[in-house]
């Protein structure tokens, strides 16, 4: 499924990010950067140590990495260059900011892109595996963050989210026709 915004596209595919060819994928890191469950274990392990290696640096020169900050590091043994580390809220029942800290998550992720010249990128449904963010709010959040900053960009970019089973699709393409309002098959 994929959408045009302007010159731009956001795209949805069920899929393993980990075997993304682009410019960047998105991880949805923890604090430590240090690799964990879910998409941030695997992207540690099929990335290879270098890029923990670089995570491990990056938290020493600052500290662990605040939530709805982000940062970059190289892509490892990944097919892409180059991994955008972010770090989504826990899910605590809406009450302590998440919808905010989940939106920044992603657009500080998408200036990072930006700022690097990226054009193609991955994003991960952030927050709604072991964060336990609910996945059709999470959904809202991103696909609003992400289409409104290909919005307000003249540069043409490929964003994707790569959605971890088809129930994420589905989530994700319900909200991508219900929020954009539109929408053509790829």
């Amino acid at each position: 499924m994929q959408i045009d915004i302007g010159e731009s596209s956001l795209s949805l595919v069920v899929g393993d990010i980990t075997n993304s060819t682009v410019d960047a994928v998105v991880n949805a890191a923890n604090g430590s950067l240090a690799g964990g469950g879910g998409v941030d274990g695997a992207i540690h392990r099929a990335g290879g140590p270098s890029i923990l290696e670089e995570c491990s640096e990056i938290v020493r020169l600052n500290g662990p990495l605040p939530t709805g900050k982000a940062v970059i590091t190289t892509g490892g043994l990944l097919k892409a260059r180059f991994v955008i580390h972010t770090v989504g809220p826990i899910w605590e029942g809406g009450h302590q900011d998440e919808p905010a800290l989940l939106a920044s998550a992603y657009n500080e992720s998408s200036k990072i892109a930006f700022a690097h010249g990226f054009t193609t990128v991955d994003f991960p449904a952030i927050s709604t595996g072991i964060y336990g963010y609910p996945l059709e709010a999470a959904a809202k959040v991103a696909i609003r963050e992400v289409a409104d900053f290909l919005r307000n960009t003249t540069k043409k970019l490929s964003f994707r989210f790569v959605l971890f089973d088809q129930r994420a699709f589905d989530m994700f393409g319900n909200v991508l026709r219900d929020e954009i309002g539109y929408e053509k098959s790829s």
